[in-house]
């Protein structure tokens, strides 16, 4: 009795259906903030944020959409002194949940690259699933540090959201501001360039076998 094999198409959709499901809880505790978050790297986009930081959460719900990554955040802390105590531990438990969820990281494109406008503001975002930690954030404008967006999210945190993700996520990521002017702009074309770099790179290859590295793991 002879069997027919498999035309390419059906080949691709039997390897993308065996392919595990790539979603992470993690958590947080400390004297200063407490944080909740799932995400699934497999999702559509969809977002339910809550830092206690507005700005904050328009960020990351902007990360979720144009990443493709479901997410899911809950904190408190003491965003009655400051934002930065939030924002850090929401960042490297996003951080930790990307490196979990990613796994063996077999079959994904490991490499992405973005350039996301916003009006004047013009942003370029490169990401490698390295598993070498690195963050290279350079171009934005004199004084952008210390302006307050949002109304408590000073500029300063923008940078220190990539350095804890990229360190905790095992993330190559560089982000460059190409020109802008509006804080608000710039901080969100930052933002999103970063999520569209890792919508690639996140992203399963078809043509890749294994995993993408002449090492033999990432």
């Amino acid at each position: 009795m002879s069997t027919q094999a498999p035309i390419d198409g059906q080949t691709e959709l039997q390897s993308a259906n065996a392919r595990p499901h790539r979603r992470a809880q993690r958590s947080r505790v400390t004297s200063e903030a407490t944080v909740e978050l799932s995400l699934d790297l497999d999702g559509t986009g969809a977002s339910d944020i809550d830092t206690g930081v507005p700005f904050f959460d328009h960020m990351l719900t902007a990360f979720a959409k144009h990443s493709l990554t479901d997410l899911t955040v809950r904190a408190k802390g003491d965003t009655h002194i400051d934002a930065h105590h939030s924002v850090e531990d929401i960042a490297i438990v996003l951080g930790q949940a990307i490196r979990e969820a990613l796994g063996d990281k077999a079959g994904i494109a490991r490499y992405g690259d973005a350039l996301v406008p916003l009006d004047e503001a013009l942003a370029q975002a490169v990401v490698d699933i390295s598993g070498r930690p690195f963050l290279v954030h350079e171009g934005e404008p004199a004084g952008f540090e210390f302006h307050l967006i949002g109304g408590h999210f000073t500029g300063s945190l923008v940078r220190h959201v990539f350095e804890a993700i990229a360190l905790n996520g095992g993330l190559t990521v560089h982000v460059t501001l190409m020109g802008g002017r509006d804080p608000h702009h710039i901080a969100e074309a930052e933002f999103k360039a970063f999520a569209r770099a890792f919508r690639q790179a996140k992203a399963y290859d078809p043509l890749v076998v294994g995993v993408p590295s002449t090492k033999g793991a990432l």
